[in-house]
């Protein structure tokens, strides 16, 4: 148990930390939490920024819980997992956090009728896209080598597989 308490503490602080500036304060300074006549003059935009936040924050949830009681890490990247962990919404898509958040700002602004707040979503995917590609990848082809490799070749990173990723158990000698 005491493997997977501080991996799970140090994810709660990180939790509201990351996700917490980046879905939650950035787009409450940009939209002041004021709602907007909706985007282009359609109401069921802010339906749509509804569903996107709804879809969003278990999606982001769950992901964190499968770092920390599976992966027995962070998504911190100072404390990374020890296992890769590719169950949960890492079967159907390689980064469900990053589309999450993402997917949550997308909502805000929808919702608020906030031009600022979808530019920061836009913004946010880049700077998602460009630390995955530089960062991240690189440093669990590293890890994880051919396991991660192998991910990598069945599950996309930004669109998710319609069926879920089961990964082939290592051949024992």
């Amino acid at each position: 148990m005491g493997s997977r308490l501080k991996p799970a503490l140090v994810t709660v602080l990180f939790l509201f930390v990351a996700p917490g500036t980046v879905v939650g304060l950035i787009p409450g300074l940009l939209s002041r939490w004021t709602f907007q006549p909706p985007l282009l003059g359609w109401p069921a935009t802010r339906w749509i920024g509804e569903a996107l936040i709804a879809l969003g924050v278990p999606v982001l949830l769950e992901s964190f819980y499968r770092f920390a009681w599976h992966g027995r890490g962070t998504p911190a990247p100072p404390f990374p997992t020890q296992t890769l962990v590719v169950t949960g919404f890492y079967r159907f898509v390689r980064n469900p956090m990053y589309v999450a958040v993402v997917s949550m700002i997308l909502g805000q602004g929808l919702l608020f009728g906030s031009v600022p707040v979808l530019s920061w979503g836009a913004g946010a995917a880049a700077a998602f896209h460009a630390f995955v590609l530089l960062y991240e990848e690189p440093k669990l082809h590293a890890t994880y080598g051919e396991s991660y490799a192998a991910y990598c070749r069945a599950v996309r990173r930004w669109w998710p597989r319609a069926t879920p990723y089961r990964p082939v158990p290592a051949a024992t000698a």
